[in-house]
């Protein structure tokens, strides 16, 4: 028998599967799981991605995509439950496509698999709305709980509304519309009721699905004690950081693209995700039933009440203890192609800037140190106004900013999103790769290297690459060569100033 974390006791030991461990929630899931006493495989895309986080040595990863059926089927074999916690978020005007057929195609393969039950976690929808009046988002996150619960294995389908925890997307949307703007100008749908929960109660639901009797096949509200209005949320948010209580001035001009595109520019999430979330507010998405507590029974204090999820995840950024981020997970679009260092590369034009210089009275490791710590609140070490303007311009285009920031202040893992970059490879001491996420006529990568040369001197390596596709994308690095000598240039002095003053 074991014991989870809240106390509950689980009679039995599950193999499941997890997809969507490289995102939000997902990689939360997985170290609850294991503490609950499951086995845990995870099904990714890139399972390198999953090798840096705390508990990778205790789960399984395998590759593969939702959307195909062989990868699936691997995935699934042995699997007694499976969670789907995937979503083709802002992918496109086909994204609703995209996921009707990866739930079905999930849906068929635990099916021949001999699943038990699927856990799968969407949206909470307004009552009385039909649903051809939802937003896509919701819309598409309601059929794929249908789908899985006409399906023939027993499915659990949990709707949530606005999830507060440190680094979720709507937590980081409050929080910073709230801070950053004493007075603002908002759109109407800050005056629509929503019944938030805490990343915790979520959690608690998720693993508590997996043990539910076999004839449960159905969906189930789920939500905190609070049911607010995004005003009064802010207002609880000022009075929980201690800030001085905001005035707001609910317009009626501001469409859900106007409001996405100030949500991108005032807060890290960038439009293309924050179009979903508000027009997910434009109508009442309040619990109706909280029939999962005979489930998953309730614990003293829990479902947390909105100002205690809210001081837990502030607590959580001052600290520094953000297991994951809305980031976590890979921006939809942004390129996959292989390295060019990769043996089965295309070829093709490949631009190169690259520096060295010796790191004068430091050691390798002072100079590691300041490498993983670039990026964030610590900057680039180049040109500051330079750096801000290319963030403003990606925004401008719809891409995602510099705001993103670091999910840790001093350590990087694998998959970590840094500013518009994303870590793609790192080499503990030695190397450090990052993918650029930014919109370009291209492919880009940065790379830093801490480097010990034939006299044992520290050196310090830098190397950017471009890929550019077609002549715009040729045209693009010819027009910006001329200030790599300030930018890239700068930058490695100071990186290298900063290890030796180190």
């Amino acid at each position: 028998m074991h014991v989870d974390t809240d106390g509950q006791r689980d009679t039995e030991r599950l193999h499941c599967l997890v997809t969507g461990a490289s995102g939000y929630i997902g990689g939360r899931l997985v170290p609850e799981l294991l503490e609950a006493g499951h086995r845990v495989r995870c099904l990714a895309r890139s399972p390198g991605k999953l090798r840096d986080h705390p508990w990778a040595q205790d789960a399984e990863t395998v590759g593969g995509d939702v959307t195909d059926a062989g990868s699936v089927a691997e995935a699934m074999r042995g699997i007694d439950v499976a969670y789907y916690l995937v979503h083709a978020l802002g992918t496109g005007s086909g994204f609703e496509d995209t996921d009707r057929r990866a739930a079905r195609t999930f849906a068929e393969q635990a099916h021949a698999a001999g699943v038990r039950r699927i856990v799968y976690l969407g949206g909470l929808t307004p009552r009385g709305v039909p649903e051809e009046e939802l937003s896509p988002h919701l819309r598409s996150r309601a059929e794929v709980g249908r789908i899985f619960l006409e399906a023939p294995v027993p499915a659990t389908v949990l709707r949530a509304a606005v999830v507060i925890g440190s680094g979720s997307a709507s937590f980081e949307m409050l929080r910073y519309l709230t801070e950053r703007l004493p007075v603002m100008i908002t759109p109407r749908w800050v005056h629509t009721r929503t019944q938030p929960i805490g990343v915790r109660d979520v959690l608690r639901y998720l693993v508590g699905s997996a043990t539910m009797p076999a004839d449960v096949d159905r969906a189930f509200d789920i939500g905190g004690p609070d049911v607010l209005t995004y005003r009064a949320m802010m207002h609880r948010y000022t009075t929980v950081a201690g800030l001085r209580r905001r005035v707001i001035v609910p317009v009626p001009v501001l469409t859900p693209g106007l409001s996405s595109h100030w949500v991108g520019l005032v807060t890290p999430v960038p439009a293309s995700l924050a179009r979903p979330l508000t027009e997910s507010l434009r109508h009442e998405v309040v619990c109706h039933e909280h029939d999962i507590a005979a489930h998953v029974p309730d614990l003293p204090g829990r479902p947390l009440p909105f100002d205690d999820a809210l001081a837990l995840a502030l607590r959580r950024v001052r600290e520094a203890q953000v297991a994951t981020r809305w980031s976590s997970a890979a921006v939809p679009g942004a390129p996959s192609d292989p390295l060019p260092t990769d043996p089965d590369w295309a070829g093709g034009s490949l631009y190169q800037d690259e520096r060295r210089l010796l790191v004068v009275g430091a050691s390798r490791e002072a100079l590691w140190k300041v490498i993983e710590g670039v990026g964030g609140d610590n900057g680039w070490y180049s040109f500051p106004l330079a750096w801000a303007v290319r963030g403003w311009l990606d925004r401008f285009v719809g891409g995602v900013g510099l705001r993103r920031g670091r999910r840790d202040a001093a350590r990087l893992r694998v998959g970590d999103s840094l500013d518009f970059w994303r870590v793609e490879e790192i080499e503990r001491g030695h190397l450090l790769r990052l993918r650029a996420e930014m919109r370009l006529p291209g492919l880009a990568w940065l790379e830093m290297y801490a480097e010990t040369d034939a006299e044992g001197r520290t050196r310090y390596r830098q190397r950017a690459l471009f890929h550019p596709r077609g002549l715009l994308g040729h045209a693009y690095w010819w027009s910006v060569s001329p200030f790599h000598a300030v930018v890239f240039g700068g930058m490695a002095r100071n990186i290298a100033r900063a290890a030796a003053k180190a």
